[in-house]
């Protein structure tokens, strides 16, 4: 509606209701005379006030032909209305209107106008105060059906702590997503057409409008859909939380009523969103499917798999997938973000698009930092570099709840290791940079999706450099890593590590992280002989983790510090095994000389003495770590005896005891 028509048809509503509301008037002060014995001329039969029918109809007409209203019932609201909105009414009605005024005054009167189940009371659109006689109890417009009839859209604030309004979509959806809409909307479109309001009787009996389900892991996705959806039904779209439905039943009717009449007022569709529920919370599933069984309404659900509390609904449900926008929808998009600077971007839209798999909010979320700069400001490659880590950081929000995330500060000359451990880590690095071309530019994905994802894993004793590595292989990557002790991953409970696991890899997925997953020795073990349903369900959790790590479009790296504890079938189906060996003398000489910083004042120090300790790299980096303490502490260069203590304290942590073929000639 444009501004100018918005004026003429907010002047015209007015006068539409102050006319309708002198019709009440007239017919309350000629109750009033006769009441006082006067004389009063017959009433003329009542026409309704004139309106221009080129604009949209005034309220009170929609309103009456939205809930079903009587020409009675429609008096008795405006009889309340005017209350609020006539200065003579509380005189007339003083000291309220009842429903025997009504009777009494206006025409076409009919007792079942008050039942419980006539729209006036079954909409809430008039309240009853209390009364000994059903006739005296004083009536009351709700202040939500006021201010919709004098033309403003105030959501009702019974509702409005609970629900947020989507406005409708700016931007155009992506083709698949278009696609997706249409099949939604053909799905309701034919139904939404045929809703009327229902009398308590008649709604029992009627088949309510299928519940649409949105599924998939891309929350702004299905947002963009849900709006599209209503948007193209010119309905609107209000948003309610599954942590907001209440538990109690009768809280839970008395929303549904106030959303029902919401819905009918101002046009809107109510999407469910489920996307964090806990599918454990028996009191909020219960909660939901009452919820759903009961709204006589339009209504979409949108959660991060199939299934939740929709299997358990009488009311059917028709079920659609929302994905991500493909590998080129997602390059379009980007190129119609940036705009002219797409052209000297090109060769590095093709790498993000490879690596990153963002919405398409996402993308142009990203796009914002780029298009304050200019070419002048930035060369071609660093105008790349920081779309790049914009787009690191546009993809970490899902994961850092769920993970810790390890700066990468380290880099190959920090890692000592024998040359086929460090061919095999540099072999691991090309697989993840060129993952887009083999897949998919030379189509070696074509076939199958099965086993594309980038899986390793780091078998060695503790402080061997399995975290240094895949810090390493982060900094090469220019990609955040994440570390997820898998110990606290696991439950007790059936479904619970899935779920978990779940988590982690449909947050991950966004930005391709690389995710190290520690202690893969609580997961992983000898495939035990199946004597119990938990032993069964360990075999599936197992299963479950290696289903996801083949499907990762990133690097998933396993770490443990027993290889051999590892089943053998489970070590066929991970792509690379790096054994991290104990360093031998001569490496652990190279590994002090690089980790004692330049800057360090030093004094005597023997590297070839220190790498007599018969200690992995972690321990090492430990005892330079505590022996430069002891220096600062006591104004004084890191000398040998600095040494000594540091290395006594790391042993005594070790349980072990320094010897002399170790320790000999240092002091």
């Amino acid at each position: 509606m444009s501004n100018m028509t918005g004026n003429n048809w907010s002047e015209q509503n007015r006068r539409y209701l102050v006319a309708a509301l002198a019709q009440v008037r007239q017919a309350l002060e000629q109750y009033m005379a006769r009441a006082r014995g006067e004389a009063v001329q017959a009433r003329a039969e009542e026409t309704q006030p004139a309106y221009d029918d080129s604009l949209p109809p005034p309220a009170l007409l929609r309103l009456c032909a939205a809930f079903g209203l009587t020409s009675f019932e429609r008096d008795i609201l405006l009889l309340c209305a005017g209350m609020d909105l006539d200065a003579a009414f509380p005189t007339l009605c003083a000291p309220a209107p009842t429903f025997g005024l009504a009777l009494a005054a206006l025409p076409a009167a009919h007792w079942d106008a008050l039942a419980p189940a006539s729209p006036l009371r079954r909409w809430r659109l008039i309240s009853m105060g209390s009364s000994n006689a059903l006739t005296q109890s004083p009536l009351r417009i709700d202040e939500r059906i006021l201010h919709c009839l004098l033309g403003i859209s105030q959501p009702d604030e019974r509702l409005a702590a609970s629900i947020m309004e989507l406005p409708a979509p700016t931007d155009e959806p992506v083709p698949s997503q278009q696609e997706l809409i249409q099949r939604l909307v053909a799905a309701w479109s034919p139904l939404l057409a045929e809703i009327e309001p229902l009398s308590l009787p008649e709604r029992e009996t009627t088949p309510p409008v299928p519940v649409l389900q949105l599924c998939g892991e891309d929350t702004a996705g299905k947002f963009e859909v849900a709006r599209g959806v209503c948007a193209a039904l010119d309905l609107g779209l209000s948003v309610l939380p599954a942590a907001a439905v209440p538990l109690a039943p009768g809280e839970i009717e008395s929303f549904c009523r106030l959303w029902e009449r919401e819905a009918m007022l101002a046009g809107r569709v109510l999407l469910l969103d489920c996307d964090e529920l806990d599918s454990t919370d028996a009191a909020r599933l219960t909660a939901l499917n009452r919820l759903a069984q009961q709204l006589n309404a339009p209504l979409l659900l949108m959660s991060g798999e199939r299934g939740h509390f929709a299997r358990q609904l009488v009311r059917p449900v028709l079920t659609f997938d929302a994905r991500k926008p493909t590998t080129a929808e997602q390059r379009q998009l980007w190129q119609n973000a940036l705009g002219k600077l797409s052209a000297h971007l090109n060769g590095h839209i093709g790498t993000l698009v490879a690596q990153f798999n963002l919405s398409a909010s996402a993308i142009r979320a990203a796009s914002t930092p780029i298009l304050q700069t200019t070419l002048e400001d930035r060369d071609h490659d660093s105008l790349g570099t920081l779309l790049w880590d914009t787009c690191r950081v546009q993809a970490r929000p899902a994961l850092e709840d769920l993970a810790q995330r390890i700066e990468p500060v380290a880099d190959w000359h920090d890692l000592v290791l024998p040359e086929p451990q460090l061919q095999l880590l540099h072999e691991i690095a090309a697989h993840v940079r060129q993952r887009s071309t083999v897949y998919e530019t030379w189509g070696f994905s074509a076939g199958s999706t099965r086993g594309l994802g980038i899986s390793a894993l780091f078998a060695g004793a503790s402080g061997t450099g399995k975290t240094l590595a895949a810090e390493v292989l982060a900094h090469e990557l220019r990609l955040d890593l994440y570390r997820i002790d898998l110990s606290s991953v696991v439950s007790k409970y059936i479904g619970e590590t899935e779920k978990n696991l779940r988590r982690v890899f449909d947050a991950a997925e966004e930005g391709g992280a690389i995710l190290l997953f520690d202690e893969a020795d609580a997961l992983f073990g000898k495939r035990s002989e199946v004597k119990d349903s938990h032993d069964r369900y360990a075999n599936i959790e197992v299963s479950y983790l290696l289903q996801r790590m083949e499907a990762y479009r990133g690097l998933a790296i396993l770490t443990t510090n027993l290889k051999s504890a590892l089943d053998t079938a489970f070590l066929r189906r991970i792509r690379f095994i790096v054994h991290f060996p104990f360093p031998d003398a001569a490496q652990r000489a190279e590994i002090w000389r690089r980790i004692l910083p330049p800057r360090m004042p030093v004094e005597g120090l023997d590297v070839q003495k220190l790498a007599r300790l018969n200690v992995a790299g972690g321990n090492i980096r430990n005892i330079a770590l505590n022996a430069a303490f002891l220096a600062a502490d006591a104004h004084e260069p890191v000398r040998m005896a600095h040494m000594l203590r540091a290395a006594s304290a790391e042993y005594a942590k070790l349980e072990k005891h320094l010897s002399e073929v170790e320790i000999g000639g240092w002091l």
